[in-house]
């Protein structure tokens, strides 16, 4: 059974940071793209970062602030955010394709729970 967990969100006071780990269990997704997903109270979901075995790319609303990295032999997935703005408040979700599928422009199959991030001003 694949599962992925969050974990690492808290409360911070805007510019702080933290940094978010995704350990997936299951299944091996080191051929696969990974990313980071968030939704912010009462909004749609919305993406936030991918990777395959480097960065595909960020949300305009993130660039330059967060970081998202792997570690494929732990089958971990990272996103290091800077510079935290309360508006970053949000679930952060971490997603993963199917095994083996490295595009990170065809959609995921497995979700985790998520992991709450507040910033406050």
């Amino acid at each position: 059974q694949v599962q992925l967990v969050e974990s690492g969100g808290g409360s911070v006071q805007a510019g702080g940071s933290l940094r978010l780990s995704c350990a997936a269990s299951g299944a091996s997704f080191a051929g696969s793209c990974m990313a980071w997903f968030r939704q912010p109270p009462g909004k749609e979901r919305e993406w936030v970062a991918a990777i395959y075995t480097t960065a595909y790319g960020y949300a305009d609303s993130v660039k330059g602030r967060f970081t998202i990295s792997r570690n494929k032999l732990e089958n971990t997935l990272y996103l290091q955010m800077n510079n935290l703005k309360p508006e970053d408040t949000a679930t952060y979700v971490c997603a993963a394709a199917a095994p083996d599928q490295w595009a990170c422009d065809r959609g995921f199959t497995f979700w985790g729970q998520g992991t709450q991030v507040t910033v406050s001003s």
